[in-house]
């Protein structure tokens, strides 16, 4: 494995854990994706000028408007992907929030004119299906949770799937200044209402929450963001494709080891079915979907 797969595959085992620290962290979902925009963009910035990838301002200018509106999707989809994580398992969550490639096979047709191939309306068939077996019939008010878990997974892959057809339309940026354009948006939207509806009350929280969700905004946000950056322009899409799987693939194995979660064996087929289906349709449609948990 060269040093671009192996800076990737880092990059997708740190975005594929961030369920685990959140699950642990007593702060609100608002809270927590404030910070993570705050900490992300700031590294991205300074890791601009430490790397020289200077951030061009004319650029970003010529695509302020879009960048806006994707900014506030992106931390509306980590409110409700930190949702997700609280009602229901970080399994069923992180296969939810991987509907967000499907949701852009069936969208891309109607916004951005591509022509939907069979294999993309067998891939949206395959997922609408394995979404049924993972939600299952669940009876009583744990059963009730984990719907509205996977509802809020949903929510968040929709709006994830908003900002890769945002990102459609920029032009001329890179991915460096997108993404720090992002979270900083992200930031600015959730400041006020964090400030104004929850605030942060320090004096009640342990230091070790305090050290997890700096963590989260620290390594799951500024330094996975920058492994990514820095091996994906290297690779070929399709191997890229390929790699992000692992993003999923190792949030499912890691909450069953280290959180003893557990899947029947129909939620399992329903899991296989989604990925599978989002990974197929990459590789046969010869295209990159950027659809990682940030």
């Amino acid at each position: 494995m060269n040093r671009s797969k192996f800076t990737l595959v880092s990059a997708m085992l740190i975005f594929g854990s961030v369920g685990l620290f959140v699950r642990s962290i007593p702060f609100t979902s608002s809270q927590i994706a404030l910070v993570r925009g705050i900490i992300g963009g700031l590294f991205l910035f300074i890791s601009s000028f430490v790397f020289s990838s200077r951030l061009s301002w004319p650029r970003i200018k010529s695509n302020l408007l879009l960048l806006i509106f994707s900014g506030l999707a992106l931390g509306l989809n980590w409110i409700f992907l930190f949702q997700a994580y609280k009602y229901t398992t970080i399994s069923n969550a992180t296969i939810g929030y991987y509907c967000a490639p499907i949701f852009v096979i069936f969208l891309a047709p109607i916004l951005l004119k591509e022509r939907l191939h069979l294999h993309s309306v067998l891939s949206i068939v395959a997922a609408m299906v394995g979404m049924f077996l993972v939600v299952g019939i669940q009876g009583g008010s744990s059963g009730g949770t984990n719907i509205l878990g996977i509802a809020y997974a949903l929510l968040a892959a929709s709006l994830y799937a908003a900002v890769i057809l945002l990102n459609k339309f920029q032009k001329n940026l890179t991915g460096l200044e997108s993404s720090f354009m992002q979270l900083g948006i992200s930031a600015v939207f959730l400041l006020p209402y964090v400030l104004l509806n929850e605030g942060f009350n320090l004096h009640d929280v342990s230091f070790n929450s305090v050290l997890l969700l700096l963590t989260v905004g620290v390594l799951h946000t500024g330094i996975a963001y920058l492994l990514y950056f820095s091996s994906i322009h290297k690779l070929k899409s399709q191997t890229a494709a390929a790699f992000s799987y692992i993003d999923p693939i190792s949030a499912i194995l890691m909450s069953s080891i280290l959180l003893h979660e557990s899947m029947t064996i129909l939620q399992g087929f329903g899991a296989v079915l989604i990925l599978g289906a989002a990974f197929l349709n990459e590789i046969c449609s010869r295209k990159y979907i950027s659809a990682y948990e940030v």
